[in-house]
C-alpha cells in the first residue's frame, strides 16, 4: 500500500490551473522528491496533501483512506500528516522540549515530557530540553523541528525546502541525518526542492513539476538517463539544445550525429546533450572560448558553426584554443521539435 496516492489532482486560482491533473504515489517508507522552479506548484501540492486547501478535481488518498476530493476535505488534524518548514516554525516562547511535547497533548504530562526528552536524545540534542529556539543553532533548530514532527507518528512527513537557508556543509549533514531518521522510523516523506542534485540525492521516487504539470516521474536514475522531454532533461542539469532534422535514423549536430530511432525520416527534431556528455581533446572542430573552474569539473564554452555549447570536463584538463568534440550516446537525446 502507498502512504500517499494522488489521482488527477487539480487546483485552480481565479480560473488559472496551479496544478493540472497530477497523479503520483509514494511507497510507505520511501521519499518522493518534488523538483521544480518557483511557481511550479510544489508548495500548493503540499498544502493540498496537508488538508490546508481544498482541491478542485481528483482525489488524495492517505494510508488507503480518501482524504480529499472536490466534495470532501478531511481536517488537517485528522490526517496524521507532519510538516517540516524551511523556517522551522518552532514556537519562540516555548523551549525545545515544550515544542516537541506540544503535539502530544493526548498523553499525560509526565509521559509527554518523557517522550520529548527521548526524541531530543534521538536527534542528538540530549540536555537541550530547556533551551529556547533563539538559543539553538540553525542545525539544532531543524533537528528539533524534525523531532517535533516525528514524535506524533505521522503517516507521512512533508518537507518544504527544509535546508535551503543553511550553508552547504550543514545542509548535506542535516539532509543525511533526516533521511536516516525517516528510514529508522519507517516514515514516508514528500521532499520539496528546486535543487536538482538534492532531488536526485534524496529521492526514492522523483517527480518533476513545471507550470503546474507533471513532466515526468520515476526512479531517479531512470529519470536522469531517460528524460521524457527537453524540459525534463534540463530540469536535472545543464544541457545543450540544437535544432536538427532526422535523416536515415540520425539527427545531425556540429559534433556528430545522434541516433533518433523513434522519429520519422525528415522530421524536425531537437537534440539535447548533457554538458557532462561532451568529451574534449586538443583538435580543430570547435573554438574553446572559455574554461573556468566548476567544482570537481571545469566549465568549457565552445563555439562551432555559429552555435555556442557548454561542456563539463575533468578539472585542470590540458586543452588548447581549439578542440575536437565527442558526444557520449548515454547523455544525448532526440525529441520531436
Amino acid at each position: 500500500m502507498s502512504a500517499l496516492e494522488l489521482s488527477r489532482v487539480s487546483r485552480f486560482y481565479h480560473d488559472a490551473a496551479v496544478l493540472d491533473s497530477i497523479s503520483l504515489d509514494t511507497p510507505t517508507a520511501g521519499v518522493l522528491a518534488l523538483l521544480g522552479p518557483s511557481g511550479s506548484g510544489k508548495s500548493t501540492l503540499l498544502r493540498l496533501i496537508a488538508g490546508l486547501e481544498p482541491l478542485d478535481a481528483g482525489e488524495i488518498w492517505l494510508g488507503g483512506e480518501i482524504a480529499s476530493s472536490p466534495s470532501r476535505t478531511l481536517a488537517p488534524e485528522l490526517r496524521r500528516v507532519g510538516m517540516v518548514f524551511q523556517d522551522h516554525a518552532l514556537f519562540p516562547h516555548m523551549s525545545a522540549g515544550a515544542n516537541i511535547a506540544f503535539g502530544l497533548h493526548q498523553l499525560g504530562r509526565a509521559t509527554r515530557d518523557a517522550a520529548a526528552r527521548a526524541w531530543l536524545d534521538r536527534v542528538g540534542l540530549a540536555g537541550r530540553a530547556d533551551s529556547f529556539p533563539h538559543e539553538l543553532s540553525g542545525g539544532e533548530t531543524q533537528r528539533v523541528a524534525l523531532a517535533r514532527t516525528l514524535a506524533t507518528q505521522p503517516r507521512i512527513v512533508l518537507l518544504d525546502e527544509p535546508f535551503s537557508g543553511l550553508d552547504q556543509v550543514l545542509r548535506a549533514e542535516l539532509r543525511g541525518f533526516t533521511l536516516a531518521t525517516l528510514a529508522e522510523t519507517n516514515t514516508g516523506a514528500v521532499f520539496v526542492t528546486h535543487d536538482a542534485s538534492e532531488a536526485l540525492t534524496v529521492a526514492d521516487k522523483l517527480a518533476i513539476l513545471r507550470g503546474g504539470r507533471l513532466l515526468q516521474a520515476g526512479a531517479p536514475r531512470d529519470t536522469y538517463d531517460h528524460p521524457a522531454s527537453p524540459a525534463a532533461a534540463a530540469s536535472l542539469g545543464p544541457v545543450n539544445a540544437f535544432s536538427s532534422r532526422v535523416e536515415r535514423g540520425f539527427a545531425a549536430t556540429p559534433f556528430g550525429a545522434v541516433t533518433a530511432p523513434n522519429l520519422t525520416e525528415g522530421a524536425h527534431a531537437t537534440v539535447i546533450v548533457r554538458a557532462e556528455a561532451i568529451v574534449l581533446r586538443p583538435g580543430a572542430m570547435a573554438r574553446l572560448s572559455s574554461l573556468r573552474p566548476h567544482g570537481a569539473h571545469d566549465l568549457a564554452i565552445l563555439e562551432a558553426d555559429g552555435t555556442v555549447w557548454q561542456a563539463l570536463v575533468p578539472s585542470r584538463s590540458e586543452l588548447g584554443d581549439h578542440v575536437d568534440v565527442t558526444l557520449q550516446p548515454s547523455g544525448a537525446f532526440v525529441f520531436p521539435a
